[in-house]
């Protein structure tokens, strides 16, 4: 039997142990969170059908999913500046293609479908080899397989590769608001049901509804410094920074919960890949992590997972099946990097939203 070692519980990860379980393959994951609510998840995303939903089905979760799935979610607004409405589509013009969930309901599912054995919480990996896992207990992990699956700063990626996440020039402050059809009205019917972008030259406002009653707000601000951020997570700070947006814009900052969070915006180079070395690969983030300008991220870790799973069950021995599962890896995840590379620069050019608006048009007319 072999037996496969995964580094880091996120979606990719879990989805991972979770193909594979349905194939009958036992794994492992090492998840350094107590639990599966140890922190917060993140906001809202939309699965797409040829990648996160793909995995969801291969996972025998689809009627999970379509029970947290939100299609109203699928709504975008882009604004200038000035709050002025320069696009907007309904949750109906995808035709329910790309619904939105939380991520914290997500992993729910994915936690809930597998054995209480496979994840290890609490776990911290201080040493990786090919072959072994050293855990901050001192006890050593035998694999005939490590899989990377621990996120941007992955320890299981030197194995393999010398490059580390470069910043972006553009970070993000995060902000949220609670309880908003009560207590923040206004803010809730500028968001709508879905997504929403206000940006103007080097800046903007994003905004998600997210499940519960709540709006996940990232102002992102384009900064060669990414240590600069830290200055900015201060509301009147932040405020001051976009003083020449709309008030019902500024809103969303003045009016959101006391915890503002920096986010600098890093990224693989794209094109990113490296040698087979036996016994080890990566997945998502760990992988190719990108911005978040072309909505692939969780998807892009989720199909990765369900490939390498496929892959497994597929071939007689792990080295083949890495292969093979690299082999399709590589360009997929390169011409993501592009794109989400390419949007963000088009977001964030000195006539923005003109090129996003550009660019869902085409989409729309298609």
């Amino acid at each position: 039997m072999t037996r496969i070692a995964i580094v880091g519980g996120g979606l990719g990860g879990l989805t991972l142990a979770r193909v594979l379980h349905t194939r009958g393959i036992t794994s492992t994951v090492h998840e350094l969170d107590a639990s599966p609510t140890a922190r917060d998840q993140g906001g809202t995303l939309d699965l797409h059908e040829e990648s996160g939903r793909r995995a969801l089905a291969e996972a025998g979760l689809t009627g999970q999913f379509r029970a947290i799935a939100r299609e109203e979610g699928e709504a975008l607004r882009i604004l200038d500046h000035d709050g002025v409405v320069r696009f907007e589509e309904g949750a109906e013009a995808s035709g329910g293609t790309r619904p939105e969930v939380d991520r914290g309901a997500l992993k729910r599912i994915l936690v809930e479908s597998l054995p209480d054995d496979v994840v290890r919480w609490g776990t911290k990996v201080t040493a990786v080899s090919a072959g072994r896992l050293t855990l901050s207990t001192g006890e050593v992990v035998e694999a005939d397989l490590v899989v990377g699956a621990d996120g941007a700063w992955s320890k299981v990626r030197p194995l393999l590769s010398a490059a580390v996440p470069v910043y972006s020039g553009l970070s993000f402050v995060e902000a949220q608001l609670s309880d908003v059809d009560e207590q923040h009205p206004a803010v809730a019917a500028l968001v709508g049901p879905g997504s929403m972008f206000a940006l103007a030259g080097g800046k903007g406002l994003i905004a998600q509804r997210n499940g519960g009653g709540r709006i996940r707000v990232y102002a992102a601000v384009k900064n060669e410094d990414p240590a600069a951020v830290t200055g900015l997570a201060d509301r009147a700070r932040l405020l001051e920074v976009f003083a020449d947006f709309d008030a019902g814009l500024r809103a969303l900052l003045e009016e959101s919960d006391d915890t503002l969070i920096p986010r600098p915006i890093h990224a693989l180079p794209a094109g990113h890949r490296w040698d087979r070395v036996p016994g080890v690969t990566l997945l998502g983030d760990a992988a190719h992590v990108m911005s978040p300008f072309a909505g692939e991220g969780a998807n892009l870790a989720m199909l990765d997972a369900t490939e390498l799973a496929l892959a497994l069950a597929a071939h007689d021995d792990v080295e083949s099946a890495l292969a093979a599962y690299e082999a399709a890896l590589f360009p997929r995840a390169e011409e993501a990097a592009r794109d989400s590379a390419d949007n963000l620069e088009a977001c964030f050019r000195p006539d923005a939203p003109a090129a996003m608006v550009e660019q869902m048009l085409a989409h729309a007319h298609r």
